[in-house]
């Protein structure tokens, strides 16, 4: 199955390529050898800031040039895919031993599949660019060629490719195999003398003028540069102080960086050398583009964290970093900027610099400390049948993981939410629809509500306020609490928040509607947003941040009768039980009474929520747990206490637990 997604992903990413027109495909490969390209000009390379590779790597491309631009387009994607597999399949085979069977079963599809979804390879495949070959030719040096010669030649051959590459000739010195440091120096200045002599005026530029390739292409400072280079220049730094402040830096970082490499080298874990030695050449290059850091991903393969529960969150971290933008990690929030704008590069640092991998001798490279689980109590509804998907853990996870997992969530929630439409005339329609049967029903209030509030001004900047405020940090607030003070608990409300929000999303696609205040002819007034022009066929185009159309269910009202159900199932006092009911008290009013709602969006609000914790229950078992078996002194035996269980039938909640 997992072949089957490889495959799926291959033919997608060919697929997304070669369906651009085709001055927007390959950008990079059609403006180096396409018809007007400038490896066909007479003139050098650098006269434009178009060519960024190497003098060597223009003599190696020189021969596309009579390649048809079509042919060429497959072939080169072909061609790039099967390097990526070569390069998963690599990967898999050099991870550190020991390696269980299902490990090796699943490694080298699961390493295809992340390469073919991160940020690099789609960049690559995009542009057309060179990047994946260097990459490759350093794990065949290191992993699947014999002898030190042809080592050290794949090495020198990377390295005039990319020449930051040549940080791994040190790594080979300093790990013993001198004679394959010694050749890959030798090869990557026989390849730059070769370049040299075909192209004397172009090298002079690249490797003098330019200083190794600085300057070219996008400016330095472009978000693309996820180097130190890059990231001294948008912090505002410039000239002399910049470069003696990068060059001490980019020293200290390769020091550092090798050292931890060769550590690991020594310890049998080669693969995660050769990762930590590639992020420090993406820190130390002057230009690291973005199609240039796969090295980064090769770090996943470190462990991290004693616990078992701590030990995804390093894989998960340098996943997330590498297969989804900056935007959708971080929020839009200028605080974060500086975090967001170099999340490639700091991630790069963290694995050559910081992150605290374990070696092979630690007892917990095998062995990390087991999670504590439980099991959930007799279902209090017998005919209900239940679907255990998922232990029950009593701790909680780790923090890192879960505020990455609700930024992401929160993200692709909007994301959908905002592509979830199909146009006014249709929401309009369905407005008319849900009008009807509100009237039919005779719960048709939103008029009268929406005009008696407009009525009372304090009334309506009140209800104003807590639509626009409370929909967020009521929730947030209670998941903090829980997850600081009741962890177990706090996984199954996450659980259950999570469902109704997936239900709400497939509310929005399936059935967009226009709220009242969008709804023209009905004399609505919108409180939150003002007096909407209905004769302008994009109002509902209100933010950039939303749909407007978005309305049924409402999840508004969803998640606050969410945290009213959670409030009054674990709060300890009766008059924090009735408070917690306040809210989507308060909630459904608001949004009837701001016109951004009818009162149906409600109903299928609590609809979703009801089916949310429906699904929890089902798939997780009911909140309560059992109590698990606890040590306890009985009579000595031998001079040494005996463990007693306690019964399984002692059931108690996770506050218990706790």
């Amino acid at each position: 199955m997992l072949w089957l997604v490889v495959a799926a992903l291959a033919v997608r990413q060919m697929a997304v390529v070669l369906r651009q027109p085709p001055g927007e495909r390959l950008t990079d490969l059609e403006t180096w050898i396409g018809e007007n390209g400038v490896l066909h000009v007479t003139g050098s390379l650098y006269s434009s800031d178009r060519f960024t590779g190497t003098p060597f790597a223009g003599l190696v491309l020189k021969p596309l040039t009579r390649t048809a631009e079509q042919s060429l387009g497959v072939a080169w994607t072909f061609g790039s895919l099967l390097l990526v597999a070569a390069l998963g399949i690599i990967a898999a085979r050099a991870l550190p031993a020991p390696v269980t069977r299902r490990t090796s079963l699943l490694a080298a599809p699961v390493a295809i599949s992340l390469l073919m979804l991160s940020l690099p390879v789609r960049n690559a495949l995009h542009l057309g660019q060179t990047s994946i070959l260097p990459v490759l030719l350093v794990l065949l040096a290191c992993f699947a060629v014999r002898g030190e010669r042809a080592s050290g030649l794949l090495i020198g051959l990377a390295a005039a490719l990319q020449p930051a590459v040549l940080l791994f000739a040190v790594l080979l010195r300093l790990t013993g195999r001198r004679q394959a440091a010694v050749t890959g120096g030798i090869a990557f200045a026989a390849c730059t003398a070769l370049a040299w002599a075909a192209m004397p005026h172009d090298s002079w530029t690249y490797w003098v003028h330019h200083v190794a390739g600085a300057g070219l292409g996008d400016n330095a400072d472009s978000l693309a540069n996820q180097s130190l280079h890059g990231a001294l220049l948008r912090f505002g730094l410039e000239g002399p102080l910049e470069i003696a402040l990068f060059v001490v830096l980019a020293a200290a970082v390769c020091y550092l960086g090798l050292r931890r490499a060769i550590r690991y080298a020594r310890d049998g874990q080669l693969l995660l050398a050769v990762a930590v030695t590639g992020c420090v050449a993406v820190a130390v290059s002057p230009t690291a583009w973005q199609h240039q850091l796969l090295w980064v991903l090769l770090a996943v393969v470190g462990r991290v964290g004693k616990r078992a529960s701590d030990r995804l969150v390093w894989p998960v971290v340098v996943v997330l970093v590498l297969t989804l933008p900056g935007k959708m990690l971080l929020p839009n929030n200028a605080v974060v900027f500086p975090v967001r704008d170099n999340v490639l590069l700091i991630a790069a640092l963290g694995a050559a610099c910081a992150a605290p991998f374990l070696p092979r001798t630690s007892p917990y490279w095998q062995h990390p400390i087991p999670t504590d689980h439980a099991a959930p109590v007799a279902a209090r509804w017998g005919r209900v049948p239940l679907l255990p998907f998922w232990r029950r853990v009593l701790s909680r996870p780790n923090l890192l993981l879960e505020l990455l997992l609700i930024r992401v969530v929160y993200s692709a929630y909007s994301h959908v939410r905002l592509a979830a439409t199909a146009g006014r005339a249709t929401a309009e329609h369905h407005g008319r629809q849900v009008h009807s049967l509100e009237q039919w029903l005779h719960i048709d209030i939103e008029h009268w509500a929406n005009h008696a509030v407009v009525e009372v001004p304090w009334l309506r900047g009140f209800f104003d306020y807590y639509y626009a405020t409370f929909h967020f940090i009521v929730p947030l607030a209670i998941l903090g609490v829980l997850y600081v003070r009741r962890p177990a608990d706090y996984r199954w409300v996450r659980s259950s928040i999570g469902f109704a929000t997936v239900l709400g999303l497939v509310g929005f696609w399936l059935y967009p509607l226009a709220p009242p205040r969008l709804m023209p002819g009905l004399g609505f007034i919108d409180t939150v947003h003002g007096v909407q022009d209905f004769a302008k066929p994009d109002y509902g185009t209100l933010t950039s941040m939303t749909n407007q159309y978005a309305a049924m269910p409402s999840l508004h009202f969803g998640w606050s009768l969410w945290c009213g159900v959670v409030i009054v199932m674990l709060a300890p006092k009766m008059w924090m039980k009735a408070l917690g009911l306040l809210h989507p008290l308060f909630t459904v009013s608001a949004i009837v009474a701001t016109a951004n709602h009818w009162v149906l969006d409600a109903v299928g609000g609590a609809a979703v929520v009801a089916l949310g914790f429906g699904l929890t229950y089902v798939l997780s078992g009911p909140r309560r747990l059992q109590l698990p078996a606890v040590p306890a002194a009985a009579e000595p035996k031998d001079g040494i206490a005996v463990p007693v269980p306690r019964s399984p039938d002692d059931a108690v909640s996770s506050k218990q637990l706790q």
